[in-house]
């Protein structure tokens, strides 16, 4: 299982990377939009030069047309760029086109298996199923990361799914369980991966013990 993550701050992708363990990002409007008043484009090319897999951000227009052209233009921002499509009658038109272009696409905001079924078949090189906005209204999103990774290995598809809008640690485990390949997780997320009560009171103990007898 690889992981992403999913944000737009330099501060926390740098030490993602640091650590040796993220090997790709995802943004989307919202997560730019807290970064202040910067240049779109200044910011994925940075993103970019950090990251040394895919970094996956949005088109903002909603017709097939726009997002083609749209995509066109970020696709040249950087190497490992990943253009984000909705997952909607649009973006299933504008994901095959660009399939064909040889753009990758990650097929976003998939909240069902048909959806992810539709992205996979027009060329999609992502499929996003978002979690827990799916929990949120007492859907069950987990099982559907489930279902769309036996579907996909059932018929052999070459997109790869994206256990997306992952909301605590626990999901993570979840998805690893449920065999999603990628999991995009936010910064606090994945510092929770790591924190445990148990491993802080054992450092302490034995610091404890080494100053107690060691002097």
């Amino acid at each position: 299982m690889r992981l992403f993550l999913d944000t737009a701050n330099i501060d926390h992708i740098r030490h993602g990377v640091r650590l040796g363990i993220i090997s790709g990002v995802t943004t989307n409007p919202t997560l730019i939009s807290r970064e202040g008043k910067i240049s779109y484009k200044e910011l994925i090319q940075e993103i970019c030069a950090l990251v040394p897999g895919p970094v996956s951000t949005e088109v903002l227009a909603q017709e097939a047309k726009s997002m083609i052209d749209e995509a066109r233009e970020i696709s040249r921002w950087a190497e490992n760029v990943v253009v984000k499509i909705p997952a909607t009658i649009a973006g299933v038109e504008a994901t095959s086109v660009l399939s064909q272009e040889k753009i990758k696409v990650n097929f976003t905001l998939c909240f069902s298996l048909n959806q992810a079924l539709l992205g996979a078949i027009a060329g999609a090189t992502y499929v996003s199923p978002f979690v827990g906005r799916l929990d949120d209204i007492g859907h069950n999103g987990i099982e559907l990361v489930k279902e769309i990774v036996e579907v996909f290995s059932n018929y052999n598809f070459p997109a790869q799914v994206i256990a997306a809008s992952l909301r605590h640690a626990r999901h993570c485990i979840e998805a690893a369980k449920a065999g999603a390949p990628i999991a995009t997780v936010p910064y606090e997320v994945l510092m929770q991966m790591i924190r445990h009560p148990l491993t802080d009171l054992g450092i302490s103990h034995f610091l404890a013990d080494w100053k107690r007898v060691m002097g």
